[in-house]
């Protein structure tokens, strides 16, 4: 099979999906990142892979970097990409005319992001969440994109075949906790900067999560992740 992978990012999913197909398949990995796209090939070299391609552009663009390719796809897969673009339907335009008909559009992206929260509920939690999906749209970003994906898809000559929700929760000092963890270090500084949130709720936040970090009763509900496969037309 040839396999695009839209927005690989640093070639998580790229890896594995290089494995699945094989030496007699190939995949095509697309991202706007040159240096996410040198951690891919690092990836490559490591496990031995020669069935990976790299490609630097835009995914809004997907089927302008590819035209030797259009109708020649066997699947693509995307995840967290639609709800970071500001024109989600131009990569699903653009993947629907790579893939070959009877091939598959797999997605996972996000739907009532803001819904993440801790147990029990904490005000200046909920107040910055509400406040990071509001930083997210700003520049053009969705984070409840998995509620346009289905007549997109539909538009640009694709059939749903199966939409379901992944909802994960997290508890201190498990794997998926570090998530999360991670992000607000990174991601809150810039909100600041950004005027999405002033220095003393990013303080009362982090005093919330770091108790919550170390309270034994507390968990977390994750932003809910929807996998959705299409099929084309």
């Amino acid at each position: 099979m040839t396999v695009l992978d839209v927005g690989c990012g640093p070639g998580h999913a790229t890896v594995d999906m290089a494995e699945i197909v094989g030496h007699t398949g190939r995949i095509i990995a697309v991202d706007e990142s040159p240096l996410f796209l040198k951690h891919l090939h690092d990836r490559v070299v490591g496990r031995h892979l020669h069935n990976v391609e790299r490609i630097l552009g835009d995914a809004q663009q997907i089927d302008t970097l590819l035209p030797h390719m259009t109708g020649k796809v066997d699947m693509a897969y995307a995840r967290w990409v639609l709800c970071f673009v500001k024109d989600p339907e131009a990569v699903i335009r653009g993947v629907s005319k790579l893939l070959k008909p009877g091939g598959r559009f797999a997605i996972q992206d996000y739907f009532n992001y803001e819904s993440m929260s801790l147990a029990p509920k904490q005000e200046a939690f909920t107040k910055v969440i509400q406040a990071i999906g509001k930083s997210w749209r700003a520049p053009g970003g969705d984070p409840d994109i998995v509620a346009r994906i289905p007549a997109l898809l539909r538009k640009n000559g694709m059939d749903l075949l199966d939409i379901r929700l992944n909802q994960r929760v997290a508890h201190p000092g498990s794997t998926i906790w570090a998530w999360p963890d991670s992000f607000w270090k990174s991601y809150l500084p810039r909100m600041v900067e950004m005027g999405s949130i002033t220095p003393e709720e990013k303080q009362a936040f982090e005093t919330v999560w770091a108790k919550a970090s170390v309270d034994p009763d507390c968990f977390m509900l994750l932003p809910p992740v929807f996998d959705v496969v299409a099929i084309k037309k």
